[in-house]
C-alpha cells in the first residue's frame, strides 16, 4: 500500500491542504515509528504505523478549515470518521480505524453526547497498540503552517489535552508512561 498514492486520489498535488497533510503525516510518522522502535518488545507493526500515520488525517479536505485550504461542508472534528469512510472504501479497514480513533486521546459515546458533537454515536477511542502510538504521536504536531515542523514539548501537549478534561489528561498520561520509557 502506498499512502501518498491514496492521498493523491483525493487531493490536488501541491495544494495547501495536500502539503499540510503530507508534511504533518511525515512528522507524525517519524515520531510514531521512533516510539514503536523504542518499544519493539511489544511487537508493534512498524510498517502499518508508518502507513496509517501518513493517512490518519486524510478526511480533512471534507471539512471547513480554510486556513488549511479545506472547503468541505463538515466541522473539522468530523475529519476522523470521514477519513475512516474513505479508507474503508479503499479497502483498508485497519488504517481506517486509525483515522476515526485519533481525535484527541479518543472520543467516547459519552463525550459525543455531552458535547453534542456532529459525529456518529459510537466509541472512537484508540484500541490497538498501533492506534495508541499514532494517536499519541499526533498530539505533538499541529497542522498550522507556522508550526508544522515544530514538535511540542510533553508539557505543552499536557496543557492542550487538559483543556478537554482531567479524564483526557489521565488517558494521555497513561500513553505517555507507556511510550516515553
Amino acid at each position: 500500500m502506498d499512502p501518498v498514492k491514496i492521498i493523491n486520489g483525493y487531493y490536488k498535488k501541491d495544494s495547501p491542504a495536500y502539503n499540510i497533510l503530507i508534511e504533518h503525516g511525515r512528522m507524525v510518522a517519524a515520531k510514531a515509528v521512533d516510539i514503536a522502535r523504542k518499544i519493539k518488545w511489544m511487537d508493534p507493526d512498524i510498517q502499518f504505523i508508518e502507513e496509517a500515520s501518513m493517512l490518519h488525517d486524510i478526511g480533512i479536505f471534507l471539512t471547513r478549515e480554510p486556513r488549511m485550504g479545506c472547503y468541505g461542508d463538515k466541522e473539522y472534528i468530523c475529519h476522523g470518521y470521514l477519513g475512516r469512510e474513505l479508507l474503508d472504501k479503499e479497502g483498508f479497514p485497519r488504517h481506517a480505524l486509525v483515522c476515526e480513533r485519533h481525535i484527541g486521546v479518543g472520543l467516547t459515546v459519552g463525550d459525543i453526547r455531552k458535547q453534542n458533537l456532529d459525529l456518529p454515536l459510537r466509541d472512537m477511542s484508540p484500541v490497538s497498540l498501533e492506534e495508541k502510538i499514532i494517536c499519541f504521536a499526533d498530539k505533538f504536531f499541529s497542522k498550522r503552517l507556522d508550526t508544522l515542523h515544530t514538535e511540542k514539548s510533553l508539557d505543552e501537549v499536557r496543557k492542550s489535552i487538559e483543556k478537554f478534561g482531567h479524564d483526557k489528561l489521565i488517558k494521555f498520561e497513561e500513553m505517555a508512561a507507556l511510550f516515553s520509557s
